[in-house]
């Protein structure tokens, strides 16, 4: 499967810590959340010897927070994938875009995915966020 350029997912969840934690299992490597700003994060760590930017907006977008990997060498292939292990790991809610946009696309159609591991299709900001 093609790997997404980069991958964005919004979190319900706003520890920063257990974010970073997260992160360095999943992508194996160090993932030290530095403050870049009010309420914005940002990581370099190394994945595969090559720098892999990382960005954290804490409340970008109602209570989610937007998690930015801007990198085509993640662990998931597709924010999906990330989305599915971002929701099990840290037990909160996650949504993402569903795939590629095209123009004509609905661009309030998102893929979320609840703590207890049911998924599907939702009309955001319509989503009781």
């Amino acid at each position: 499967m093609e790997h997404y350029p980069d991958i964005e997912v919004y979190l319900d969840c706003s520890d920063i810590e257990r974010i970073a934690a997260w992160l360095s299992d999943a992508l194996q490597a160090p993932v030290r959340l530095e403050r870049a700003g009010k309420r914005q994060w940002r990581a370099l760590p190394q994945c595969d010897g090559l720098p892999l930017p990382i960005l954290l907006v804490e409340a970008a977008a109602d209570r989610f927070a937007s998690l930015w990997l801007d990198s085509d060498r993640t662990p998931w292939p597709r924010d999906a994938d990330c989305a599915r292990e971002a929701s099990r790991q840290l037990e909160c809610e996650v949504r993402c875009s569903l795939g590629g946009w095209q123009p004509g696309d609905d661009p309030d159609r998102f893929f979320q995915v609840k703590p207890d591991g049911s998924e599907g299709v939702i009309h955001w900001p319509d989503a009781g966020a």
